[in-house]
């Protein structure tokens, strides 16, 4: 008998210390089974659930706790009572998941061994039968030192077990077991390979033949009964492969860019599987990760699965303007355990990955520019045509007109109005073009097509009724110095002059009463005294007068028109009439 129980005594003690330190390695992970036990479908205590990791933490520094006092024989008869109410509990759990079929991974492990639930069950047993065998033989547990020897190697495994568990939820597991681990390739590992197993699945057909129901069981096909079909139940046999990346996507609210972005390099991604319960001192790190990752050309994305309330908020709360994309929740709590974490990826695979603790530990050396060429070239025709086909519109005569056109590779008019509509049909296709680029894209600035085709999105839509649409993509690149600030200055006068406002830094000017007393102004301007140091601030180097006259000719002379102004004057124009029908005069 005492040397099965010192047998027993080994084993049970270094697969507790082992199970309980892979579960310690990753107490969040741990916990977020335990949610999946406490939840409705499986034990149906909610309750519990905000106190997983707390739970999580108890149980499993107990665990590694109980198998260090087994082996050096500290306080037997609490530790074999102990191990002996643990392992029944856990064999209960094991045994009601795999019955009732509720959860498909036990979590014994970790992400270190995956054990079916019918395993997992099996492996309780065996290891209930090793600890009756102690609680039986717990008269032959003796400590291997001394007293106080045994005293301090106990309290030393206790303080040791709390140290690493709060060491790795302040930082990350010390020792990653994930599909997203450093070195991993997240694409490679969503594949399937070609020769995997498939899952087989058990079809049971019922019919009604002669008033009697009939169950005809096939691997999938519909079986021939000569009699009335009424349904069919599908019974998995045994599941095929399963990839080691699953439900991993980075989704807009409209398109699915993970191919896109996997295929991107110098990539940081800061996830976030709940913005509602992302720390505040970790977001509050993130707009200078934002600032030190553009500035040495990385590509800054997020992951959450909050909606869009949530992003608007965060990004005005903590000043970032990066994109956050969509992902399943499980999924990012599964990608880092930090809420938020980040991540550096280079065509997929897991370059760098830090809890937000450790976001100075974030490796960002400034990376060559990497510029989309084609996207360059396309934006370069896009830019010229746009301001081609307006150049050949006011061109003086019409052999100048037909000189730029055949330069331009466009067809030749033979009117003002045969010019007219060529502008309106390269606006409209280039508008096209530029919304299916920012939709794969986002804005293309600087960092992916340099200067100037960094400019050609923007006219595009200075030039379109869409600038309501697009005019905070515009400031957000502005921000990110995608953009030259004077630029988003011209399409915010534009914005507030569509709205019958007046502008900020005199960009805008309009003709009234074209047709019969033309009249050049500059729109009503909000602060006409300070207009010129404000143009000076965001980089104009010309003033408002220098600026009409760029517009209108050297013959242009300022004058401060109000919108009650404006409005008494235009009697022809009726777009500026219908704006401006509200203000009195």
């Amino acid at each position: 008998m005492k040397t099965l129980v010192n047998i027993s005594r080994i084993l049970v003690g270094v697969l507790f210390i082992f199970s309980g330190f892979i579960k310690l390695n990753d107490p969040l992970g741990f916990s977020y089974k335990l949610q999946e036990y406490f939840s409705p479908d499986v034990l149906n205590i909610p309750f519990l659930e905000p106190y997983a990791l707390l739970i999580s933490v108890f149980v499993v520094v107990f665990e590694v706790v109980l198998g260090v006092f087994l082996l050096i024989g500290y306080k037997p008869k609490f530790t074999v009572w102990s191990l002996l109410l643990m392992i029944v509990f856990f064999t209960f759990l094991t045994f009601y998941a795999a019955y009732f079929e509720k959860v498909k991974d036990c979590g014994c492990f970790g992400d270190f061994l995956k054990l079916k639930p019918w395993e997992s069950f099996g492996k309780d047993v065996v290891l209930l039968i090793f600890i009756l065998i102690l609680f039986f033989g717990v008269k032959h547990i003796k400590p291997i030192f001394g007293k106080l020897p045994t005293t301090v190697l106990a309290l030393l495994g206790f303080i040791f077990s709390l140290w690493f568990g709060y060491h790795v939820l302040m930082h990350l597991p010390a020792i990653d077991f994930r599909a997203y681990a450093i070195g991993k390739n997240i694409k490679e590992g969503m594949t399937i390979p070609e020769d995997a197993p498939k899952p087989e699945q058990e079809y049971s057909w019922k019919f009604n033949v002669n008033g009697e129901e009939k169950v005809i069981v096939t691997n999938g096909s519909y079986p021939s009964v000569d009699g009335e079909f009424i349904g069919v139940e599908t019974k998995v046999i045994q599941e095929g492969y399963t990839p080691p990346v699953v439900d991993f996507s980075i989704e807009s609210a409209d398109e699915d860019l993970t191919e896109y972005f996997l295929r991107q390099d110098n990539l940081i991604v800061v996830v976030s599987y709940s913005l509602e319960k992302i720390e505040v001192d970790g977001a509050l790190k993130l707009k200078a990760l934002q600032k030190e990752a553009r500035r040495n050309n990385y590509q800054i994305i997020g992951l959450t699965a909050s909606g869009e309330e949530a992003k608007n908020r965060i990004n005005e709360a903590y000043e970032i303007d990066f994109d956050w994309y969509l992902c399943d929740e499980k999924a990012l709590k599964t990608v880092v355990r930090s809420n938020p974490g980040i991540l550096e990826l280079d065509s997929g695979t897991v370059m760098q990955k830090v809890h937000w603790n450790d976001l100075e530990d974030l490796e960002l050396p400034t990376m060559p520019s990497k510029i989309n060429v084609e996207l360059k070239n396309e934006l370069n025709r896009i830019y010229e045509l746009d301001q081609g086909v307006r150049n050949i519109y006011f061109s003086k005569t019409d052999e100048q007109r037909k000189a730029l056109a055949l330069k331009l590779d466009l067809p030749v008019k033979n009117s003002e109005e045969g010019y007219m509509k060529l502008w309106d049909s390269i606006d409209a296709d280039n508008l096209f073009k530029v919304e299916k680029i920012i939709k794969k894209h986002g804005y293309p600035g600087k960092s992916l097509v340099g200067e100037p085709a960094n400019e050609s999105v923007f006219y595009v839509i200075q030039h379109s009724p869409k600038i309501d649409e697009y005019i905070l993509l515009i400031e957000k690149a502005t921000n990110a110095g995608e953009l030259p600030f004077p630029l988003w200055a011209k399409m915010k006068d534009r914005h507030l002059m569509g709205q019958g406002k007046p502008q900020i830094y005199g960009t805008q000017g309009t003709v009234l009463n074209q047709k019969s007393n033309p009249v050049n102004i500059i729109w009503p301007i909000e602060n006409v005294g300070a207009v010129d140091s404000l143009r000076l601030q965001v980089g104009f180097t010309s003033t408002v007068e220098e600026n009409g006259k760029r517009m209108f000719g050297d013959d242009f002379r300022f004058k401060s028109y109000s919108l009650q102004d404006v409005k008494r004057i235009e009697k022809e124009h009726p777009w500026i009439i219908q704006i401006l029908k509200d203000i009195k005069i």
